[in-house]
């Protein structure tokens, strides 16, 4: 079993997944808040990858993104700052990146630098599962998960086809568009997990636009996990030592 599987063999547990882009505002600010979001409640730590052109990513996230960037964040910080807080938290870490990335570092490489900062698994929004061969065999070969996501719009055919190659759980898009806090939840979600449930076998977390407990518990009720991204980010803009992303991942954590 991986670790990101263990999270979710805790009977009755929901998992809780925060976001962060590494590198905003700063390498160190990346290394202090990872450590309070695992205290607050994060079951699993999403790192996202600065990359120029992130297509899946709403403005909030562009522009930590951009920022980052902007510092001089480079891949091989991000492997630094991996390494650096698997030694500091028990929280199984992600990567989020887009593959281009990844393609340009070598996947050989990326994969092997990936476990060796103990990095637990793969999140590629721009990979389709039909061109993913190569590095499903790489993360087989590394021992990451390689989590693939689905949308509203998913087929049957592409649901089914995540569900044989997914590891580690699936992550359903909650809208068709970007990342981003939003002030509801979109009224066919409910529908939609148990569309994708009756295939999948894998858990099954939801993201894009969570931005309050309240949406965090109605996610919870339908879905296995609950991941949260730009309301931290927007959070960790605050002058307060982010005294207020610790209090709102309680709130989100205590919700469900």
């Amino acid at each position: 079993m991986s670790r990101i599987s263990a999270v979710f063999s805790q009977p009755g547990r929901k998992a809780l997944i925060p976001y962060i882009t590494v590198g905003y505002p700063s390498l160190e600010a990346t290394l202090k808040v990872v450590p309070l979001l695992a205290d607050g409640g994060g079951d699993i730590v999403e790192l996202g990858i600065p990359f120029s052109d992130p297509l899946a990513d709403g403005t909030t996230i562009q522009k930590a993104s951009f920022q980052a960037l902007q510092n001089g964040v480079t891949l091989q910080h991000c492997f630094e700052v991996a390494g650096q807080l698997s030694q500091k938290v028990k929280t199984p870490l992600v990567f989020m990146t887009y593959f281009n990335p990844v393609l340009s570092y070598g996947l050989d490489k990326f994969g092997r630098d990936c476990a060796k900062a103990g990095v637990s698994g793969l999140i590629i929004p721009d990979l389709p599962p039909e061109e993913g061969d190569e590095i499903e065999a790489m993360t087989r070969k590394q021992g990451l998960d390689l989590i693939y996501l689905l949308a509203p719009t998913s087929t049957e055919a592409r649901i089914r086809l995540v569900a044989e190659r997914s590891r580690g759980f699936i992550y359903l898009v909650s809208v068709t568009g970007v990342t981003g806090a939003r002030d509801r939840l979109p009224q066919n979600l409910a529908a939609f997990v148990a569309r994708v449930r009756k295939i999948a076998r894998q858990p099954l977390c939801v993201g894009f636009g969570i931005s309050t407990p309240e949406q965090a518990k109605e996610v919870a009720r339908i879905a296995d996990g609950v991941i949260v991204g730009s309301r931290i980010i927007q959070l960790m803009e605050a002058m307060d030592d982010f005294t207020s992303v610790g209090v709102f991942m309680e709130g989100l954590r205590n919700a469900f």
